[in-house]
């Protein structure tokens, strides 16, 4: 595609998303901490359409719009994102939509995403950092061959009641991960989530299940035992 043809197509998808724009919806985004007013399902719909693209893609990215950058990771090919532009994406990723929508729908299908995780984890950026528990909590579930559980518990239980709420609900996710899908381990996330109280207070919803580890784990144990 040719830069004309490019400029020329950043532009109308930026005036679609213009369009989109909805002072309602914004309102109710910026409450969470979401600079866009783009209903999500009428931003998943425009990728539908416009499919894999991946050099549009990063012309999204590159405006730092947050509606653009959401549909940017809802077109692009995750695999063709070198690890240094995944991390200095990342460090852009102020919102929290993009944060999470970039790790979960990007940076897990990156042949990068362990380097990353070890390297993010460590961060003294408790933003970057949260991006490095939310893929240990992704390998805990479903590759958890070689990690440290006990090293992750000794962390947690040290780190966690102190740290900056994004950094403090991403290793509460590793916790009652590893409570729930590690028997032999549960017992301390039990405990260390009991004197930690982390989340216990968080309001939840009827019907839903508290982020309160202790509650959520075995809630879930108590749904598998039920299977």
């Amino acid at each position: 595609m040719s830069a004309t043809t490019m400029a020329g197509a950043l532009a109308d998808v930026m005036a679609e998303l213009a369009r989109l724009d909805d002072p309602k919806v914004r309102a109710a985004n910026e409450k969470r901490g979401d600079d866009h007013g783009v209903n999500l399902s009428r931003l998943r719909a425009v990728a539908t359409r416009l499919k894999t693209q991946q050099e549009l893609a990063r012309a999204l990215w590159a405006t730092n719009e947050t509606s653009a950058r959401l549909l940017a990771l809802l077109i692009c090919r995750p695999k063709d994102f070198g690890r240094g532009e995944l991390d200095a994406m990342l460090r852009e990723a102020r919102s929290p939509k993009v944060h999470d929508w970039l790790v979960n729908y990007v940076v897990k299908k990156s042949p990068h995403a362990e380097d990353l995780r070890l390297a993010w984890t460590a961060d003294p950026d408790p933003v970057v950092a949260s991006a490095g528990w939310a893929l240990t909590s992704e390998r805990v579930v479903k590759k958890p061959e070689g990690l440290n559980l006990t090293e992750l518990l000794d962390i947690i239980e040290a780190e966690m009641k102190d740290a900056p709420d994004r950094l403090q609900w991403a290793m509460n996710t590793t916790l009652a991960f590893i409570g729930i899908e590690h028997a032999e381990y549960r017992a301390r996330a039990l405990d260390i989530g009991e004197r930690l109280e982390v989340l216990k207070d968080y309001p939840t919803p009827p019907n839903c299940t508290s982020p309160f580890a202790p509650v959520w784990i075995n809630e879930m144990v108590g749904r598998q035992a039920r299977m």
